[in-house]
């Protein structure tokens, strides 16, 4: 639940962090949600170290006034104390990261460490010696100065650290509480937050304990609470003289740059400040039960940061270690950008499991779905390879949310329901796990009874609003695709061509997980109704300017008469006249999402031999696929593109595939800042697959299959305690920019028998540890090879019998 970073004022800063050093730092904060689009997710109390750049004048009255203020020349807004990264020689920021660790050099000289457990962040703050305290920086001393001063802390200059309860990234705070226990280095607080992609709020805590390093006595010697750049000492709350302010609000805190004792003193004159961040979306209570579960013994936390940081560090590489590598011949980039890759599939959705605020369970609870149009296709089929505890754990959680809410959850975020972008896509994530898990249900806990009720929710039922959860089922279900003038209550009248393309989809799904569990009257049926994506298939349309001989055939809005209406093919692409985005718009009448109808006309993974049918055969299915991408109507940003490259397989032309996803790779992917193509709400899952020679059909058991870039790769599965090891025979190595060399699968075998196709795996090569050998040739035109089941299943052809 926990992601400590950076944030900084970049206006792309949705998951805070920004690398390019043109932005100034604005605070440290527990909460972020990494790879989504929407406005800036959580960023929440952020801790920010002002050390000697604010000067202090101490009052012993208990009764602030404008003439108590302890912190009077302190600046404490984001804009006043932001501050620039130190940079290296060559100008990138001083900034450093790896799994379970971040770290930065700030220009004030102060370096900032950061780690964590799930649910509790730690701070190290590392402030430089002390400048001597000037003369000029007040006229007068009182007593309480002189005071400081005998004990170390640099006549009144002491380190001073804000602590921000209301700054979320969006400026959305209402109903801030807070409060300072000064004598115990402790502020809580909480506020109420506006969802980042949706109409909700959300309430969060923190809870905030101080220590510096080696000193355990220590309270903070002044305290406050601030509003905007007004901060007063001895306040220690946000009712009474703060109670009616707004804007940003928050505790600020001084601390002695060093105890009193020489034998805490540090040889190099440096000062530590730690802290131990809990949160809570229950309450400030839970937001410090947590923080005391997870690092117990507070006055301890500076010399467990390390401990916290190691276990952190193992836990991460137990989970990327389940696969390996063999890298020789292997350019390294390839290798971190696998690693990599790897490690971002695991950011979110994230556990918030004990932290839900709306109902009472036992079971685990997810939240971060950002959102499943996203991470259907790729992310969920590569836990399923090495994570499936996790997986398991995941849909609990997902069945446990329909249980109560109706319906599964779609886009969710800081536990409120975020807008949909497509159909139901919690179906075949909740089919991804029942028809490869199945036989291992009961022992990680899902019911199937209970995963399938709630397909048959989304299937069957409309919910209230269809534009946070659920479909138009009714709809649906009466005119086997959505009209594009029927209008009803419950959702925007949008999307009509790529959710009933979706919707297929998710039927298709449905009726797999009804093999698994021998309903063969439902399979039939869901499966009948994943073919509906005919329904919005017009032979006539073509591209202006482009030949029908290229391209012949588009998926286009409907009218509920049968009658169609017309989207222009490039619409939502580089070559849309009319510049248009597809974005989530209730007034967006195109009919489909974030993508153009050129790549949607190529989505109905169920059935690729069915639009190869529909685009006049596999010769101008291959022509179409190569037009999509030499015009950079592919875009490698926007998921519906993702599986583009590999399609080429179900026309028999594997060789085509396998060179159209690594030149994928060599132009869009990279380890560089600039590197990550689009959110990376599941471009992590999708490198990683496309590095590793295969695409998922998500929901099903097949993985098409090209070469890995590695001479081998293997997949540790800890539930089937299986190792599966893929080898390629003649590797040579990775052509740079992707195009040409000895790459092309020409044979597979699985085990030493030559297996059934050059293009696809089952999902029981994978269940049973197999070793799997591709022979490798510099043949761009090899095959699938000749069998019954050479090519890749589709519906229409009588594949998917699970």
């Amino acid at each position: 639940m926990v992601k400590v970073g950076m944030d900084t004022d970049s206006p792309g800063n949705q998951a805070g962090y920004d690398a390019d050093p043109q932005y100034n730092v604005i605070g440290f904060s527990a909460l972020h949600d990494s790879g989504t689009g929407g406005g800036a997710s959580l960023s929440n109390f952020k801790l920010f170290p002002l050390g000697a750049s604010c000067t202090a004048s101490h009052n012993d009255s208990n009764t602030p006034n404008d003439s108590d203020t302890p912190y009077q020349d302190c600046r404490t807004s984001i804009e006043s104390r932001k501050v620039k990264r130190k940079l290296r020689g060559d100008g990138t920021p001083d900034d450093a990261a790896s799994p379970g660790y971040f770290s930065t050099n700030l220009s004030t000289g102060i370096r900032v460490e950061l780690t964590a457990t799930r649910r509790t962040a730690l701070h190290r703050y590392t402030f430089p010696p002390s400048p001597p305290p000037s003369s000029s920086s007040h006229s007068t001393q009182t007593s309480g100065e002189k005071a400081g001063e005998k004990e170390g802390q640099g006549g009144g200059r002491g380190l001073r650290m804000v602590v921000d309860i209301t700054e979320d990234g969006q400026g959305s705070s209402s109903a801030q509480e807070m409060r300072v226990y000064p004598g115990a280095g402790r502020v809580v607080g909480g506020a109420t937050f506006a969802a980042s992609f949706g109409p909700g709020t959300y309430r969060a805590y923190t809870c905030v304990d101080f220590r510096v390093a080696g000193w355990y006595g220590g309270p903070p010697t002044e305290w406050g609470a601030y509003v905007g750049d007004l901060p007063v000492g001895r306040v220690t709350g946000f009712d009474g003289v703060y109670g009616y302010f707004r804007g940003e609000q928050g505790a600020l805190l001084t601390f002695p740059s060093s105890p009193s004792s020489p034998s805490h003193s540090s040889s190099s004159g440096t000062t530590t400040i730690l802290a131990r961040v809990g949160v809570s979306f229950i309450s400030a209570e839970q937001a410090c039960e947590n923080a005391e579960e997870e690092v117990p013994g507070v006055e301890t936390i500076d010399s467990v940061f390390d401990a916290v940081h190691a276990s952190a560090r193992a836990a991460w590489g137990e989970l990327l270690g389940r696969h390996a590598e063999d890298v020789e011949e292997v350019d390294p980039d390839m290798v971190k950008l696998f690693y990599s890759s790897l490690y971002r599939t695991h950011i979110s959705p994230a556990d918030y499991t004990g932290e839900n605020p709306s109902w009472a369970s036992s079971e685990p609870y997810y939240d971060s779905f950002y959102c499943n149009w996203d991470t259907f296709r790729t992310l969920y089929p590569l836990m399923s390879l090495h994570d499936p505890e996790n997986f398991a754990r995941i849909v609990r959680g997902m069945i446990n949310i329909q249980q109560h809410e109706g319906w599964l959850p779609e886009c969710r975020g800081a536990t409120v329901q975020q807008w949909i972008q497509g159909g139901s896509n919690g179906d075949p994530i909740l089919a991804e796990f029942a028809v490869k898990f199945a036989p291992q249900a009961a022992t990680l806990n899902v019911s199937l009874d209970a995963l399938y009720t709630a397909l048959l929710a989304d299937a069957e039922l409309t919910p209230p609003n269809w534009d946070l959860q659920g479909r138009q089922a009714g709809v649906w279900k009466t005119y086997n695709f959505i009209p594009q003038d029927i209008y009803e209550d419950g959702g925007a009248p949008t999307k009509q061509v790529s959710r009933t393309l979706e919707h297929a989809f998710n039927d298709f799904t449905i009726s797999q997980v009804a093999r698994v569990l021998g309903r063969g009257d439902d399979a039939a049926k869901y499966a009948q109704r994943a073919g509906n994506f005919v329904n919005v298939w017009n032979p006539n349309t073509t591209v202006p300017g482009v030949s029908s001989g290229v391209v012949q055939g588009m998926m286009q809005p409907r009218f509920a008469d049968g009658t169609w209406n017309y989207t222009d093919p490039r619409h939502c692409s580089v070559h849309d006249p009319a510049h248009a985005t597809c974005y989530l718009d209730a007034w967006n009448r195109d009919g489909f999402y974030e993508s153009s109808p050129l790549v949607y006309s190529q989505f109905a993974p169920q059935d690729t031999a069915k639009l190869i049918e529909l685009h006049g055969g596999a010769e101008k299915f291959v022509k179409r696929l190569q037009f999509l991408l030499d015009e950079n109507y592919f875009d490698s940003t926007d998921e519906p593109s993702q599986q583009i490259p590999f399609m080429f397989h179900y026309a028999d032309r594997p060789g085509l595939s396998t060179q159209a996803s690594r030149q994928v790779i060599a132009q869009y992917f990279n380890t560089s800042v600039g590197g990550l193509p689009g959110n990376d709400g599941a471009m992590g899952s999708y490198a990683a697959f496309y590095l590793a020679g295969m695409y998922p059909v998500p929901g099903t058991r097949q993985f098409l299959l090209s070469s890995p870039y590695f001479p081998s790769i293997s997949f540790y599965n800890p539930v089937l305690n299986t190792t599966t090891n893929i080898t390629a025979v003649n590797f040579k190595g990775n052509p740079k920019n992707g195009t040409g060399g000895t790459v092309f699968v020409a044979n597979v075998t699985v085990d030493g028998t030559p297996y059934k196709s050059n293009c696809y795996l089952d999902w029981d090569v994978f269940t049973r540890g197999s070793t799997v050998e591709l022979t490798l040739t510099d043949n761009i035109n090899v095959t699938c090879g000749s069998g019954p089941d050479a090519l890749p299943p589709s519906l229409s052809t009588g594949g998917f019998n699970v």
